[in-house]
């Protein structure tokens, strides 16, 4: 964690509590005493109204707030692209979550910002997901979220048609295409399916639970093994199955 998160992470502790040791900010942001003694002296001398001492504990002079969010240029030519692809390339939820987080980011930092945030130069084409596959998507997410098995129809890129039943555990976008990253029980192995080749689909009650072997981060190892770990490689060997 970046000092200046920790910083901000003390603060916002702070404003949450009544009397906060300095143990039980070590235990939480997983530093030691020492250095959280030396973050609250920082702060106090950065003029944040924290009163108390070491050994007894801290607290934050009611109403205090926070300065309004301060970003560069380039965190906010990212946040901005970033939303835009969201939009242009995810399901109606996303695309309309992404638009808000993007009004509320451009309410929120100083005036001299939101001109900055307007005229970020980056674009993502206006091409849209079909209707069907967003809403493919939004369903497939929702029983990610939820660890709900689905059962699907799926037509390989062979042509090939076979019913599976499937543990989603990931999402992955290759630009143009959605992919989801699941334990196919037909197979009894991890693969990948894109979601425009899903030709029906129901969500099952039935939940799956974590597994070795059979989680998230077993397919990624998976596919950056087939390559010897090779980062640059990964897509090739995260390929739809068949």
């Amino acid at each position: 964690m970046r000092r200046a998160d920790r910083l901000f992470r003390i603060v916002q502790f702070l404003r949450g509590r009544r009397v906060t040791t300095a143990a039980w900010l070590a235990e939480r942001l997983e530093v030691s005493k020492r250095t959280i003694y030396r973050d609250i002296q920082d702060l106090m001398a950065s003029a944040v109204p924290i009163e108390g001492e070491a050994g007894v504990g801290y607290v934050i002079r009611k109403g205090y707030d926070l300065p309004p969010l301060m970003f560069d240029r380039e965190e906010l030519a990212a946040l901005a692209l970033g939303a835009r692809i969201v939009d242009s390339w995810s399901d109606p939820a996303l695309a309309t979550a992404a638009q808000s987080a993007l009004s509320k980011i451009h309410s929120a930092v100083p005036e001299a910002q939101r001109a900055d945030l307007d005229a970020t130069q980056l674009y993502s084409p206006m091409q849209r997901l079909d209707p069907q596959t967003a809403l493919r998507l939004a369903e497939v997410r929702q029983a990610v979220d939820r660890r709900h098995k689905l059962s699907i129809r799926y037509l390989s890129l062979e042509e090939r048609i076979s019913e599976r039943v499937l543990w989603p555990l990931g999402l992955f976008f290759w630009g143009q295409v959605w992919t989801l990253g699941a334990w196919c029980e037909l197979r009894q192995a991890l693969r990948n399916f894109r979601i425009d080749r899903i030709e029906r689909m129901t969500v099952l009650e039935e939940v799956f639970e974590d597994c070795p072997g059979r989680r998230l981060r077993d397919l990624v190892e998976q596919g950056r093994a087939g390559c010897n770990g090779c980062r640059r490689c990964q897509p090739a060997t995260l390929t739809p199955s068949t």
